[in-house]
């Protein structure tokens, strides 16, 4: 699969502090979360790849354009949702997006009529006509991705979207998002703490630690555990269930949640659980796959290596 943003050993220094140590990543199309604790270096990265920032050392590109030589071209290709308010006071909704839209080289009106299509995409409803600074939460943060969006960049990066929420709004963020990237091709980089998140939308994820990479794959990878056990849930006498499986031969275990654990080697159900089912008169109700949970993952990824602001 292309490689839309690659980096190569980037490593950036605030005087003797490093907080970017040798990251070499690449983003795919798809949406990729971006996790890991405060002070990871994500808002670095991010702004590396925005030409904000100068790296001390490595190389890059975006789309195959150089990220040293090419800053202004490559910020042309991204749309950008900032974590912190960046708003004008004193312009609505609608003349703050149109202002977005007019800086990336449209027109007075075609940036005006593009500014409305995209509130209107974002459930921006009347309030576009108030001024930004009265705005909930909520609504800046829905104000903030129409800026991002309105020159319709292929590449989004979006920095704590759902931060401020409620489930409602949330999940109505998190599906405008999907439908961005499946729907009209975008590829898109979430930086988020909300591993639910992630979860939910995700078709990559990146983890850094204290300036480094820690972990770079989808998310389907990061989920398949490293044995393929499978979880039962079983209606009747436990116990006597599990006795029985030994018996037969069959290893098991109860995990924290009390479901059956069921150890095999290539993933498939013997038919040993079957008889003993049969055996113990134990009903089987459902038999799932086991998965890493990303929490897990993320943890043992970041272990002891977390940094501060």
């Amino acid at each position: 699969m292309e490689n839309l943003i690659e980096l190569e050993s980037i490593e950036k220094y605030y005087g003797r502090n490093r907080v970017l140590d040798d990251v070499s990543v690449s983003f795919q199309p798809g949406v990729t979360g971006l996790l890991g604790p405060n002070g990871a270096g994500k808002s670095t990265l991010i702004k590396v790849i925005l030409g904000l920032v100068r790296i001390s050392s490595g190389t890059g590109n975006v789309m195959g354009l150089d990220l040293l030589e090419s800053a202004r071209a490559i910020r042309s290709l991204i749309g950008y949702m900032p974590e912190d308010d960046s708003y004008i006071a004193g312009l609505t909704g609608v003349e703050l997006v149109r202002y977005a839209a007019c800086l990336s080289g449209m027109s007075a009106l075609e940036g005006l009529r593009r500014a409305h299509e995209i509130l209107d995409f974002c459930d921006v409803k009347q309030e576009r006509y108030r001024n930004v600074e009265t705005y909930s939460t909520g609504m800046r943060q829905k104000t903030k991705v129409a800026q991002a969006i309105v020159a319709d960049p292929p590449i989004l990066i979006l920095d704590e979207p759902t931060s401020g929420l409620d489930p409602e709004a949330r999940e109505a963020m998190l599906n405008r998002v999907k439908y961005l990237s499946s729907k009209h091709g975008k590829t898109v980089i979430i930086s988020t703490h909300i591993l639910r998140d992630v979860q939910q939308i995700c078709d990559h994820v990146v983890i850094m630690a204290n300036g480094k990479m820690k972990m770079a794959d989808r998310l389907e990878n990061v989920h398949r555990p490293s044995t393929p056990n499978l979880f039962l849930t079983v209606k009747g006498d436990m116990d006597l269930f599990r006795k029985t499986l030994t018996r037969n031969g069959v290893d098991s275990k109860l995990d924290e949640d009390k479901l059956l654990q069921i150890i095999t080697s290539d993933g498939a159900l013997p038919m040993e659980v079957w008889d003993s089912a049969t055996q113990s008169d134990v009903q089987v109700q459902s038999v799932v796959p086991a998965k890493n949970s990303l929490e897990t993952v993320f943890r043992e990824a970041v272990g002891e290596d977390v940094g501060g602001d």
